[in-house]
């Protein structure tokens, strides 16, 4: 970039693809790492952590980047794969500066820092913080109601010192639109303190599904923060068969604690998928598919599968019993593939077009005959059903998947490499 480039904010950069010279994308921005330097001097922006495709985060010198324009950052093309590992002198701008709580150095008053702008040195690749975004006022609810002001990094003093408390409103802000197992990538490499205070920030169900994509130590650690009528309140929101398997790492005494403090409905069906053997359909099972009466039509069903919070397997069929249509439901009568819906017309009943050629499977059923079915019968979902014909739940694909994957898959995902360093 040419001098006088103009001013860039940190909360821009969040989430832009990086592209080498021939326009294939390397990743995208995920933080900028700063060095802090003495005398009140402004930090230096030392590269970017770029998240390639496998969630791997590596480092991308400064040095590498030719461009930042247009909502996409250029590289020079050579970019090093090894995993980057943050240094005790490095301060990663979204994760540790954002919603800090400094001291503007005329008149001592505390501010709130939203956001942090960047800008290249004049005919030089080195790049360093240009000015701090800033609201007056209190933290808490009413800290939107301040002034906010854009200042000079040395009107404000307070950046070098542990923050206490920090808030994550800001930080959240930048990382709105990620996709739970995105934003989840982004916890697991923040530091416990940091990931407490961002944990702690999210809503019940945005929390709850990054949980079921974290890493079982983080799932523990950030339930362990929580105080537990919240921890209790995020179980609740997570699928029963992911809450199930969060609360069966935990000891006894807490899990019956939590389970106490759970809706009674709620802890009933945690209570029942932990009374089975890990790795059998019981185990594997969500107690929640789509259960539909026999005298249900077409449109009825379609007005099920539409449901946003599904996943895609647990769209892809609707399971016909009779009353209660609660699991365990009355008697299983078949299966209703998504397929089939589209092809009949609204008014028909589901009774009349359902599946019953391919048989359930028994909760005991092994990982392996819950795997082979699947492959089989090229399904991806399957209904559990007990001795007296009751649906118990539904095994989807993506469950069998995380058990047929090393236990540390997450963790291999995020730490795709052990050699450290930086590239230049």
């Amino acid at each position: 970039m040419a001098a006088g480039a103009p001013r860039i904010f940190v909360s821009h950069l969040s989430g832009v693809p990086v592209f080498d010279p021939n326009g294939d994308q390397v990743g995208r921005v995920r933080d900028l790492v700063a060095m802090l330097r003495v005398g009140g001097r402004p930090p230096r922006i030392l590269g970017l952590v770029v998240e390639v495709v496998s969630r791997r985060r590596i480092f991308l010198p400064m040095t590498r980047v030719t461009g930042v324009e247009g909502g996409q950052v250029i590289t020079t093309g050579v970019v090093n794969m090894r995993r980057f590992e943050q240094r005790p002198t490095e301060r990663l701008v979204l994760g540790e500066l954002l919603d800090r709580r400094v001291k503007l150095v005329e008149g001592g008053e505390e501010v709130t820092v939203l956001d942090v702008a960047i800008q290249q040195l004049p005919a030089r690749r080195d790049w360093e913080i240009d000015k701090i975004f800033v609201r007056k006022g209190k933290g808490g609810a009413l800290r939107r109601r301040g002034e906010t002001l854009t200042v000079e990094w040395s009107a404000v003093t307070g950046f070098s010192l542990e923050e206490h408390g920090q808030g994550a409103e800001s930080l959240l802000a930048t990382f709105e639109q990620l996709r739970p197992a995105d934003l989840a990538n982004v916890l697991h490499h923040l530091t416990p303190k940091r990931r407490a205070e961002v944990a702690s920030a999210l809503d019940d169900d945005r929390l709850a599904d990054v949980l079921e994509e974290l890493p079982e130590d983080d799932q523990i650690e950030i339930l362990g923060k929580l105080k537990e009528e919240r921890a209790a309140d995020v179980l609740e929101a997570m699928d029963p068969d992911d809450a199930a398997d969060l609360l069966s790492e935990l000891p006894a005494d807490d899990q019956e604690r939590l389970l106490t403090l759970m809706q009674p409905e709620d802890a009933a069906d945690v209570r029942r998928l932990l009374s089975y053997e890990e790795n059998t359909a019981g185990g594997l099972m969500t107690t929640e598919p789509i259960v539909l009466r026999p005298d249900a039509t077409v449109a009825d069903a379609l007005a099920r599968v539409r449901q946003a919070d599904l996943s895609p397997a647990l769209a892809a069929q609707v399971y016909v019993c009779r009353p209660p249509d609660e699991t365990p439901t009355g008697k299983y009568l078949g299966t209703v593939h998504f397929q089939r819906l589209l092809r009949d017309p609204p008014f028909t009943l589901v009774s009349s077009i359902v599946d019953a050629d391919l048989p359930p499977l028994r909760p005991d059923a092994s990982l392996p005959a819950v795997t082979s079915y699947l492959a089989a019968y090229n399904m991806v979902a399957v209904p559990v059903v007990d001795e007296s014909g009751s649906l118990l739940g539904a095994v989807t694909v993506d469950d069998v998947l995380d058990h047929l994957l090393p236990d540390d898959w997450r963790e291999t995902d995020f730490h795709s490499e052990e050699a450290t360093g930086r590239g230049q």
